[in-house]
């Protein structure tokens, strides 16, 4: 049975509140004191303030327009999906997922003239997969024995990055052809449209504001439409989308005067992919030993790092950090979940990043750690996101991984 969409109105508390009730019927469990011994790690304090900063969203292009802007983060959003490719993709490129992305839209971009403009809904609707591998820069095919002649062999279309590009263009096509079907010329002026909705519900509350905006993005395009049912209970993670809300708001907020009522996004739940619960459970914070759905398939990557090195102070500087990242080794595979145990994964990171905003506001800190009072669930979501690559050591943590999805 398909999941229903969530009541009109009440988007965003219908993510928060599926993802605590499939996290607790799960039997993965949060305790209070792993909370507290992460906000007062070295791990935490020395680095949030300054990695919570980096987002990606600078694109080094140049923009005739905020709306042709918006609609490059859009399709930007849209796309951010493809972590469970991010080993081939090393292989290929030297870079994850997020990165290759950027690199597709920033070359989507660049090669889009008037007769090909792949920025647009005609464009987007008709784009096919040997375009995206050019524009990727990837080799989507594998080389086969001939059928009558083992000693020779042919290239044919097929591997993972063949299937990833598949996923790429089917969520463009499918985009494009929505956004044809509606008469906009692009997916920049659906979501200017959508924001200019929201700003109606600005007096009731942010809320309000960034509930009708999300519900429009959902309802309109299956690739925003990150939900599943768990034990025949709907949840909700919405990833992509509350990942848009906050990227507009990151890019043009500060603007003046702001080009875009973009909502408020300090209550938006986090934008939960396959980094974010790995990582917690990592560091302590996810226990997922009284969870039968995932407990065996996770209990030898829970292992992986010596809890108190992970969370002390990182052990290398951010120049030899640096240096490793440009050295292109490949990450390892982490294990291979189904879609509902990444799902339930998913839904108990939702729930403890808002746990970690709860405690941080009613614990003592001294006063130079005043600041952990203030922290927000964005901020939780960027460090524990950018966190992951900003340390060699948490580098080579694996992470669990889902194929064939283009949520995360």
């Amino acid at each position: 049975m398909a999941c229903p969409l969530p009541p009109s109105g009440l988007y965003i508390e219908s993510v928060k509140e599926s993802a605590a009730a499939i996290r607790r019927a799960s039997g993965i469990e949060i305790g209070p004191a792993s909370i507290h011994r992460l906000l007062h790690s070295e791990a935490f304090t020395s680095s949030f303030q300054r990695v919570s900063q980096k987002n990606g969203l600078a694109l080094p292009l140049k923009f005739p327009s905020v709306l042709a802007e918006l609609n490059c983060i859009a399709i930007l959003s849209l796309l951010n999906f493809g972590s469970g490719y991010r080993v081939p993709l090393h292989q290929e490129t030297g870079r994850g997922a997020w990165d290759n992305m950027r690199a597709l839209v920033m070359s989507m971009y660049i090669s889009s003239s008037g007769e090909e403009d792949y920025m647009s809904a005609k464009g987007m609707q008709s784009i096919d997969a040997s375009t995206i591998a050019q524009l990727m820069q990837i080799n989507i095919h594998v080389e086969k024995p001939h059928e009558q002649n083992s000693f020779i062999t042919v290239g044919t279309l097929g591997g993972p990055l063949y299937d990833l590009t598949m996923l790429i263009k089917t969520t463009l096509n499918d985009t494009g052809r929505v956004l044809v079907q509606g008469g906009y010329p692009d997916l920049g002026s659906f979501v200017a449209e959508a924001l200019q909705e929201g700003a109606k519900f600005k007096a009731k509350s942010p809320t309000a504001q960034a509930n009708v905006v999300l519900e429009r993005l959902v309802k309109a395009f299956p690739a925003f439409q990150d939900m599943s049912r768990i034990d025949e209970q709907p949840l909700y993670c919405f990833k992509k989308a509350l990942f848009l809300l906050a990227a507009i708001h990151i890019r043009f907020s500060h603007l003046e005067p702001a080009p875009f009522d973009a909502p408020d996004i300090n209550s938006l739940p986090v934008f939960s992919d396959n980094v974010l619960p790995s990582l917690l459970i990592h560091l302590g914070v996810l226990d997922v030993t009284s969870c039968p759905s995932v407990r065996q398939e996770i209990n030898d990557m829970s292992k992986e790092g010596d809890l108190s090195s992970l969370l002390g102070s990182p052990s290398t500087t951010p120049s030899s950090q640096e240096d490793q990242i440009r050295s292109k080794t490949a990450p390892r595979d982490g294990v291979l979940l189904k879609k509902e145990q990444a799902y339930l994964l998913r839904a108990a990171a939702i729930d403890a990043c808002e746990m970690i905003v709860a405690e941080a506001r009613s614990m003592d800190f001294p006063s130079q750690l005043q600041w952990i009072k203030t922290i927000t669930l964005p901020q939780v979501d960027l460090w524990l996101w950018a966190v992951a690559k900003d340390r060699a050591d948490y580098r080579a943590l694996s992470r669990f991984v889902e194929r064939d999805t283009a949520f995360f």
